[in-house]
């Protein structure tokens, strides 16, 4: 049986298909030194040799196992050992199946919560699971996102809390949306030296005083240590490079569109809680 023709050279075209990559990785290969430059044919066009695809070919294969093409041209040159190139791939292979199981992780857990709570951190998740149906808003879930983003699981994990109080206290569940629908009043059309910005800050510290009493009565509290204990496993698992940013950076970071009069409000908002705070001390401490 007669063998098919074989091509001492092939064009650059053969040799991609081959060795099963592009003409345009071909080229940047020769313009990095990685692939010399091989004779071109009286079409002024490159031929490649069976030198040239034995070289093409073990690029190739080494690309394909990870390693940067400046460890493949330094492996060629001879100038720096395999070891160093292989301990540094491990390394990023390991970092890449880490970041791979993480994903698997979210996955799992969007697919048993039905939600997209599933894709927040276990701890949320482990705190909101259990409130019924349509009980955790859109916006309740907007809210978590940001505060994971921000503060980390734990932080999110801490105000959780909060929408299940909201969740289960109809009374708190009304005067926060009744607060809300306030807070969305003060536009642009209010000075933020109106009157009313006081009052509606003081009610808004009222209502928060009361959601914390009602946290604390509940034993929420207590819930989230020994949620924290049986989830230590899975801290930082999610955090990535540069993922928390302080509250204060955060603020020049994430776009809210407050008119002056709804930052002067939010403003009154901490001043109060706070000086809320310091009295609840002072009291403490006289008891």
């Amino acid at each position: 049986m007669p063998l098919p023709a074989i091509p001492r050279r092939v064009k650059i075209g053969d040799a991609a298909a081959f060795a099963g990559t592009t003409p345009r990785a071909i080229r940047y290969y020769h313009a990095i030194g990685l692939l010399a430059e091989p004779e071109r044919g009286g079409d002024d066009r490159r031929r490649y040799g069976y030198d040239d695809m034995i070289r093409l070919l073990w690029v190739r294969r080494m690309a394909d196992a990870g390693i940067s093409l400046n460890d493949i041209h330094a492996a060629f040159a001879g100038t720096s050992g395999i070891e160093q190139s292989l301990a540094r791939l491990e390394e990023s292979l390991a970092s890449q199946a880490a970041a791979i199981e993480a994903q698997r992780a979210a996955v799992n857990r969007l697919r048993e919560v039905g939600s997209p709570l599933g894709l927040l951190s276990p701890l949320v998740t482990g705190r909101l699971r259990d409130l019924p149906p349509g009980a955790l808003r859109s916006a309740d879930l907007d809210t978590l996102l940001v505060t994971e983003r921000v503060l980390g699981p734990l932080g999110a994990a801490v105000q959780a809390d909060r929408f299940v109080v909201l969740a289960t206290h109809p009374e708190l569940r009304a005067e926060e949306d009744r607060l809300a629908e306030a807070e969305a009043a003060l536009d642009d059309t209010m000075s933020p030296d109106d009157p009313r910005i006081e009052d509606l800050a003081a009610q808004r510290c009222d209502h928060e005083t009361a959601l914390a009493a009602a946290i604390e009565g509940s034993g929420l509290e207590g819930a989230l240590n020994d949620l924290l204990d049986r989830e230590d496993e899975h801290a930082g698992e999610e955090e990535e490079e540069g993922a928390r940013t302080s509250a204060m950076e955060a603020i020049g970071k994430m776009p809210y569109d407050f008119s002056p009069a709804r930052v002067r409000y939010e403003e009154r908002v901490i001043e109060l809680l706070h000086s809320a705070d310091q009295a609840g001390d002072r009291d403490q401490r006289t008891c």
